[in-house]
């Protein structure tokens, strides 16, 4: 049996319900300036082994609690946009979302991880009219979200790659030229941003 029990049919639900609506919210900006707000969403339900390596990670019980109320990553959805401006954009949408509370928020771009790494990191409680793994009607569902801008995606992707890589030599070198890489990057996506204001201004 799945670690989610009889809840895993919820936690499609509730990713699609979120879906939808930055489906929704994008369909309206486009209407509004032309522009989408984002580039594309990508949207997972962490598979039973990773959970469950999780949980033993951990040191959890390998149990839909566990998985649902412990953890807060059973939902993960990530947005890519061009630029920086509507990460932020994104985020008072969601704010302003019926029923979505952020119940933890760490903003990786103004402030970014020592090895170079920018992302904007929520846990969202998503309020529904089923029943939670703790009994609760309206029941909450964690919901992990990452915003980046492509470049953003580019950079982790390929440095999450490269991690995992066994017995690379100049190590040192390396993550100081990732960390380089990440900074030019960012620069580059203040250029564009400030491009395309003039742009818009023009």
């Amino acid at each position: 049996m799945s670690i989610y029990e009889a809840f895993e049919p919820k936690l499609n639900y509730v990713m699609d319900q979120l879906q939808t609506e930055l489906r929704s919210y994008d369909r309206m900006r486009f209407e509004e300036t032309g522009d989408h707000i984002y580039e594309h969403i990508s949207a997972r339900i962490k598979t039973d082994e990773s959970m469950r390596e999780k949980c033993r990670r951990k040191n959890l019980p390998e149990n839909a609690h566990s998985a649902l109320h412990e953890l807060q990553d059973a939902i993960g959805i990530r947005i890519i946009c061009a630029f920086r401006d509507d990460i932020y954009g994104i985020l008072e949408h969601i704010r302003n979302l019926p029923g979505v509370t952020i119940v933890e928020e760490i903003d990786y771009i103004r402030h970014a991880k020592p090895n170079g790494y920018r992302s904007y990191h929520l846990i969202l409680s998503v309020e529904t009219a089923f029943e939670d793994v703790e009994g609760k009607t309206p029941g909450h569902y964690f919901v992990e979200v990452q915003l980046r801008t492509i470049a953003m995606d580019s950079w982790a992707s390929l440095e999450h790659k490269m991690k995992y890589k066994k017995d690379v030599k100049n190590q040192a070198l390396i993550e100081a030229e990732l960390k380089r890489c990440a900074d030019e990057l960012a620069a580059c996506d203040v250029s564009l941003e400030t491009i395309r204001n003039l742009i818009r201004s023009s």
